[in-house]
């Protein structure tokens, strides 16, 4: 109890909120920031695709994606079914 008297004294708590309310309004920003309009998610999709294409096969009608949002984080999630390795020569 007295450690927590001495930081309200020196000001600590005051940081803390503030450590906070900084954090929040980044995750608030990065929201923001991930309001994609489906053309965006759809050439994205198109750019994966001829990326994982080149060593794998996979049909791209299968390939999902979306942007997940949670309370801390933004992350794209992709299914990429693969139907096989492509052969790659050897160097």
């Amino acid at each position: 109890m007295f450690e927590s008297i001495i930081k309200w004294l020196k000001g600590e708590q005051q940081q803390a909120s503030k450590d906070i309310c900084k954090n929040r309004l980044k995750v608030i920003l990065a929201y923001d920031r991930t309001e994609i309009s489906p053309e965006i998610l759809d050439a994205l999709k198109e750019d994966m695709f001829l990326a994982i294409s080149k060593y794998f096969d996979i049909k791209e009608e299968d390939v999902m994606m979306n942007i997940s949002r949670s309370d801390e984080s933004v992350a794209l999630m992709a299914n990429i079914p693969i139907i096989g390795m492509k052969r790659q020569p050897i160097a």
